[in-house]
């Protein structure tokens, strides 16, 4: 994977595209809130909404994923958070991508990265993008169907091929893929000889057990079902396989550590007998989602009762989109800025049943409902941790609340 020595991480990221054009602020390892007291105090006029990634803990779930999963080849899904940045970062730490458009190719590309550390990981393509790739060297895909194989033999003839399997199980995810994508097991054979017969290089297997995946148990059925696509590939005469590509889905946290033990497990059941055999994946949410904090301002408040109701100027069709399509749980922490200076997270004091709307004009703008919170006012702050997968990347400019204006901060914690 080319990871870097860890005393070489802090100028290896900070020297990164993305990076090295911006300042960095240096933090404590649990800094992030007082480093964003520092940036409200200068916002005191604008207000807006604004991210905090932590470049520290970007490096620390490398170094993670590095003890934990060596012989799996990290290539970053771009589509969970494209933040140049993040992006940055990661190809200084050694990662590889995952793209999904000419768009998401560009972007990496533009950071200087090499075009043959980059996945088109999308099983179906638009034509006009499947030439692009061609054109830049981008010279590894994924096909489900026959059509697909068609485009890719019209456009980019010479691009190495991953068949996508459906998952046997992806009950577990908290968004499953398996009904857009995978060829089924009966069509895996069909599809290999229409590749044979169109003379395209099927280089290896793929596959996703969903995003946000819960049930690590799914790895091994999986992994089993690339290992029969091996072997029907040696049946009909095929070159040997080299590439398995196990896909995303990880989460960070102790969750991560039981998909790697399934998937050692499966790895070493499967595929000792696989000479030369290269393991890659596309995880998104596990370098994205903790290192990005998200800060916005109550901009207005009801109180019904004991009930006390807040708006804030970011919601469900900005970042908190999450909430409706990553079925994602948020959580929040006050910071009265305004309100209460000595004592801005509000420790110790009473709290309340409180919901919190988005700024949009529509009732299911509806961020939190039942949340214990301190009594708060306009202009205090609510701050949002674990915001950085499926976010801002999939957020909108509906009712003229624009998410990519959203600016973020860089910070580093921890590095060293």
């Amino acid at each position: 994977m080319g990871s870097i020595p860890k005393n070489l991480h802090a100028g290896a990221v900070l020297g990164a595209p993305g990076v090295k054009e911006k300042r960095v602020t240096t933090i404590s390892k649990n800094g992030v809130t007082e480093f964003m007291l520092s940036m409200i105090s200068k916002k005191e006029e604008t207000k807006e909404p604004f991210y905090v990634l932590d470049l520290g803990e970007v490096t620390a779930l490398m170094d993670k994923w590095t003890l934990t999963l060596p012989m799996v080849r990290p290539f970053y899904a771009v589509k969970c958070n494209p933040d140049p940045a993040l992006l940055g970062s990661l190809a200084a730490l050694g990662s590889n991508f995952d793209c999904a458009s000419r768009a998401e190719i560009e972007s990496v590309l533009s950071l200087g990265v090499s075009p043959n550390r980059i996945i088109y990981a999308n099983p179906c393509k638009q034509e006009s993008h499947i030439k692009y790739a061609a054109s830049v060297g981008v010279n590894l895909t994924t096909f489900d169907s026959k059509e697909e194989l068609e485009k890719i033999r019209k456009w980019h003839s010479k691009c190495a091929l991953l068949i996508r399997i459906k998952a046997p199980d992806d009950s577990g995810a908290r968004c499953p893929l398996g009904t857009k994508y995978g060829a089924l097991p009966e069509e895996v054979t069909p599809l290999l000889q229409a590749a044979q017969t169109a003379r395209l290089d099927v280089v290896g297997v793929s596959f996703h057990i969903g995003s946000g995946a819960t049930h690590s148990r799914a790895y091994q059925g999986a992994i089993a079902s690339a290992k029969s696509v091996f072997e029907a590939a040696g049946r009909l005469g095929m070159p040997r396989m080299k590439i398995l590509n196990i896909g995303g889905g990880f989460t960070a946290g102790s969750q991560f550590d039981e998909a790697a033990t399934a998937i050692k497990s499966a790895l070493q059941a499967y595929f000792t007998s696989e000479p030369g055999l290269t393991v890659i994946s596309e995880p998104g949410r596990f370098f994205a989602e903790s290192a990005f904090t998200l800060a916005t301002t109550i901009i207005g408040k009801r109180v019904r009762g004991d009930l006390r109701e807040y708006w804030i100027n970011d919601g469900i069709y900005g970042s908190m989109n999450c909430i409706l399509y990553d079925h994602a749980t948020i959580t929040c922490t006050p910071l009265a800025c305004n309100s209460n200076r000595a004592n801005p997270t509000c420790k110790g004091l009473r709290t309340y049943s409180s919901t919190v709307f988005g700024p949009t004009c529509d009732a299911l703008d509806t961020v939190l409902t039942g949340h214990q919170l301190p009594e708060l006012q306009v202009n205090d702050w609510l701050v949002f941790p674990n915001m950085g997968a499926y976010t801002a990347a999939a957020g909108s400019s509906f009712n003229g609340f624009n998410t990519a204006a959203i600016f973020t901060h860089l910070a580093s914690s921890n590095m060293n």
